[in-house]
């Protein structure tokens, strides 16, 4: 295998300059790096991750910090990054845990201590366990995707303003009844995003007067969640409310599938909206609100790596758009298919 010896021999430069042309770590003119790098394609050569930590003080690489590992935002997040990282020739150091798990403080205390990076995207941090601030306290750069950041550059939805519009829908469509399906009131359980969706619900239900409609039923966030906390919602046809907004689409697809076992017809007597347009979403016919997590992901590796190489590059908080996405779960109350009948007093 060739070594860089052999490409300064070939391009007719000292090793050092071979170096710095095809690393970065200085000055080399234009002319000259070409010429380098024509040689060492030419030879196969391929710097290693050490030679360019030792002359530009890199790794080469980067963290990236993520609560699960087998949910469609991270994973589509995850992709983006990957993305963005393989254009720069980046590696990526992956680390997934649940929060508040003994592998989560194990990840803190020794893995992430070590530095081993450029810098980190942590994406879905939340705020109870001030881990975004541990992670700024390492001295790296940091881009949060998600709601929380610190003051670090930030990637997200505008989680608020899309559970308020997708409330909004709703009460334009006529309902009043409306739950918000899935989540956390308290952050303990859900995401930093995901309680701000609430928010947004709340804010919606309160601007049109439905103040005392305000309902939130719990439950993990996924499709089997949503599916058990539908049916007991559902279940009873004195509480029933005639629409959902889920956390995610996740959620909303499982009150889908909860409203058909129980007979219950979408939309005729009952509406479900979410939000983040799931890959699932259209094969439910799901009105949701859009977000698109490769995207996000590409953003922040884009942003860190501009950080990387300029350290003053001002902070940015960028908000991607979420769209309505109008499909077949939402439709205008019918007052007699969604009234309450055959209930005693």
């Amino acid at each position: 295998m060739a070594g860089i010896a052999d490409v300064a021999r070939a391009a007719g430069v000292s090793k050092s300059t071979a170096s710095r042309a095809l690393t970065g770590g200085g000055y080399v003119s234009q002319a000259t790096r070409e010429r380098v790098r024509d040689a060492a394609t030419a030879l196969g050569y391929v710097p290693t991750t050490s030679a360019v930590s030792l002359v530009t003080g890199r790794t080469q690489t980067v963290g990236v910090v993520m609560p699960s590992l087998d949910r469609w935002f991270f994973a589509q997040v995850l992709e983006g990054v990957q993305d963005a990282l393989l254009q720069r020739r980046y590696d990526l150091a992956l680390y997934g845990a649940p929060p508040e798990s003994a592998a989560r403080r194990e990840m803190f205390e020794h893995f992430l201590a070590r530095k081993r990076f450029d810098g980190l995207i942590a994406i879905g941090i939340e705020p109870s366990a001030r881990e975004m601030e541990r992670l700024v306290a390492f001295g790296k750069p940091v881009v949060s995707v998600g709601g929380y950041d610190v003051g670090t550059n930030a990637v997200s939805i505008d989680d608020e303003a899309a559970a308020r519009i997708a409330t909004d829908h709703l009460i334009g469509l006529g309902h009043r009844d409306i739950v918000f399906l899935g989540g956390d009131p308290d952050g303990h359980r859900t995401s930093f995003g995901d309680g701000l969706r609430f928010d947004g619900y709340v804010a919606a239900m309160r601007d049109a007067g439905l103040e005392a409609s305000i309902r939130h039923v719990q439950s993990e966030v996924a499709m089997p969640g949503g599916y058990r906390a539908a049916v007991e919602l559902l279940g009873d046809r004195r509480t029933r409310p005639t629409g959902i907004v889920g956390v995610c689409d996740e959620v909303a697809v499982g009150a889908i599938i909860a409203a058909r076992r129980l007979g219950i017809r979408v939309p005729e007597r009952l509406s479900v909206i979410g939000i983040d347009d799931h890959a699932y979403a259209d094969m439910f016919s799901l009105t949701t609100l859009q977000q698109r997590p490769h995207q996000q992901g590409r953003a922040a590796a884009e942003l860190l790596l501009r950080q990387i190489d300029d350290p003053d590059t001002p902070i940015h908080r960028l908000y991607e758009p979420s769209p309505l996405v109008m499909r077949n779960s939402t439709a205008a109350i019918d007052d007699d298919a969604s009234a309450i009948i055959g209930v005693g007093r």
